[in-house]
């Protein structure tokens, strides 16, 4: 059994999992009384982070012990105790190095505090910022990254779709002529993935193909058309199979800008939109600069404007393939005007329940696991969500390509019958948009 160590908690990773205080197994917890000051700060709003400083709040208001501020109030069986840490001097170590005293130096001052009274035991401070870490470095403070929640092996976000070759001109012609696709242990002993889409090759001949679980069958995907956009690649096509399957409620599809990934999340949510009752578009609002929505002018449909104008873009995409007579043309004005085809902030959608919805997250790489999960519970009957994001595009300074909410929702969801996942390697966008994305 390992030694138990103590914990300090910096505020971030309490905004990012407001559970955290579960996740350190046995060993103790310290939160500084600036934290609390921080959290404070953080109470009112509509944000994720907003909401997550509430419920810790209130779990704390639980714990009723009287020795939270002493020798700490135990968290419950086979976990350690919590307690905060009043500062009541400012170690001349830290002072020497940061004299001012704002609130990440009084973090490190009380790391130094829980240290120094227990010698016995090994003292981390926890901060998913980054510079904070190079600060508890530089005065010899062990420093670590909140890892409860970070994906181990993101590999799948790097490589294309997998190629079986050397597989018997028999059994491509087998899955061309089936409607249903031939069983998957006639292709291969080694298991699938539910909803995994590949290339089959022989010698002569290919297939794309797509395993579906829930029949153990290997079929063919057909490539064809979504709203009059066309795929381009055998990624865009794998994506359009499994955007059009109503029995995949879930879908991810990730790639670097210029892939295609909202474009063809629309595509297939227009095809579809006799099936729901409305397509709604929603992204994360990332503030630029550090400037908060408050900064910008107008009112607050105006003030959004900007964030989601990419969305509009990949619609205005879409209606240039049509003349302005044409019946589609007309389709998708009529949906804007009776409110069936929704762009909007992300914001606007918590708390709704989402019921025959067809739902398109753009950005998603920007969501914290813990928001990722609210949106999908928000899923009602009927209703089909697709989240798209860049895992190497990441605006948020506490989340990286392996703790944002996008890969931790597709590492837990491979496997189920009901989620898909596509990673589009290839640029469409242009040949300079595909040349910067490799070289820039």
């Amino acid at each position: 059994m390992s030694a138990k160590k103590n914990f300090v908690l910096d505020t971030n990773v309490i905004l990012h999992d407001y559970k955290c205080l579960f996740n350190f197994q046995d060993n103790d917890i310290f939160i500084p009384i600036v934290v609390l000051e921080e959290l404070d700060k953080f109470k009112k709003g509509n944000d994720q982070i907003n909401f997550n400083a509430r419920e810790f709040v209130r779990e704390l208001d639980e714990i009723t012990d009287n020795h939270l501020f002493t020798e700490g109030a135990l968290l419950g069986p086979d976990l350690g105790r919590l307690s905060i840490v009043v500062n009541s001097t400012y170690p001349e170590k830290v002072k020497s190095v940061f004299p001012e005293k704002k609130p990440d130096h009084l973090i490190l001052a009380a790391t130094l505090i829980v240290r120094e009274n227990h010698p016995d035991r090994k003292t981390i401070l926890v901060t998913k910022d980054i510079n904070l870490r190079m600060k508890a470095r530089a005065i010899g403070i062990e420093t670590e990254d909140y890892i409860n929640d970070k994906v181990k092996n993101i590999d799948i976000f790097e490589s294309e779709h997998r190629v079986l070759d050397n597989v018997s001109p028999e059994i491509i012609n087998a899955i061309y002529k089936s409607k249903d696709g031939i069983p998957a242990t006639e292709i291969s002993n080694d298991p699938f993935k539910s909803n995994e889409c590949f290339v089959l090759e022989s010698g002569t001949s290919s297939v794309l193909a797509r395993y579906v679980s829930e029949t153990g069958k290997v079929r063919k995907v057909i490539k064809e058309k979504n709203f009059g956009i066309e795929p381009r690649n055998a990624e865009q096509t794998f994506a359009f199979d499994l955007l059009n399957d109503p029995e995949v409620k879930l879908l991810a599809l990730t790639g670097k800008a210029g892939t295609g990934k909202t474009l063809l999340a629309l595509a297939g949510a227009l095809r579809q939109n006799k099936l729901y009752k409305q397509i709604l578009l929603a992204r994360p609002i990332v503030a630029l600069a550090n400037k908060d929505l408050g900064y910008l002018p107008g009112d607050e449909k105006q003030k959004i404007a900007p964030y989601m104008q990419p969305l509009f873009d990949n619609l205005n995409v879409i209606k240039h393939q049509f003349s302005l007579e044409s019946s589609d043309y007309r389709i998708l004005q009529d949906m804007q005007e009776k409110g069936t085809l929704v762009i909007e902030a992300l914001a606007y959608i918590r708390g709704r329940s989402l019921s025959e919805t067809f739902c398109i997250i753009d950005e998603a790489q920007n969501l914290t696991p813990h928001e990722i999960k609210t949106i999908i519970t928000r899923a009602g009957e009927g209703t089909k969500m697709v989240f798209t994001g860049d895992i190497q595009q990441i605006d948020s300074p506490y989340l990286d390509s392996q703790s944002n909410g996008l890969v931790y929702m597709i590492d837990k969801m491979q496997g189920q019958a009901l989620f898909g996942h596509v990673n589009l390697i290839k640029g469409e966008r242009s040949r300079l948009s595909e040349l910067a994305s490799n070289l820039l």
